[in-house]
């Protein structure tokens, strides 16, 4: 898999470099994004993204250094799905402690969760709980605070 994708990253390079010196610069890879995404890539943004991989500094992009950006934007790529994923399961977790549909966790519906879990916690430990994460001092806990609580 990792050499197919390597060969075809290559291609890509092949057909980037369209004067064929080896090199990739801002204009052809702005060209190349019109041409096949339709997008047209201020001049700025694609000089910035050559510029953010250059590492010989002379502007332009050799097969490593494409090569290197591309494999940073795939990690790139993976981590926020795997942000979105870990989003998506916060919301849920998020969901069954809320309960009441106010859109926080309150203390009261902390305390039925933690019952429903077997673990029971008085008004005043759930209360103290909350407070620990309540970066507002609104007495519940946000979608966002609860993030911070669960990180």
């Amino acid at each position: 898999m990792v050499a197919t994708k390597s060969g075809e990253l290559r291609a890509l390079f092949a057909s980037l470099d369209q004067n064929g010196d080896g090199r990739v610069s801002a204009a052809e890879l702005r060209g190349c994004m019109r041409a096949t995404l339709g997008e047209d890539v201020p001049a700025e943004e694609a000089e910035a993204l050559v510029a953010s991989a250059d590492a010989d500094g002379d502007g332009l992009l050799c097969e490593a250094e494409f090569l290197e950006l591309a494999q940073q934007a795939a990690w790139a790529g993976a981590e926020d799905e795997d942000n979105e994923q870990r989003t998506r399961a916060l919301r849920e977790a998020f969901r069954m402690y809320e309960m009441e549909g106010q859109g926080c966790i309150t203390p009261a519906s902390l305390g039925r969760m933690l019952g429903r879990l077997g673990t029971e916690r008085g008004a005043g430990e759930c209360h103290a709980m909350i407070c620990r994460f309540d970066l507002d001092g609104n007495g519940v806990l946000s979608f966002d605070e609860f993030k911070i609580m669960m990180s």
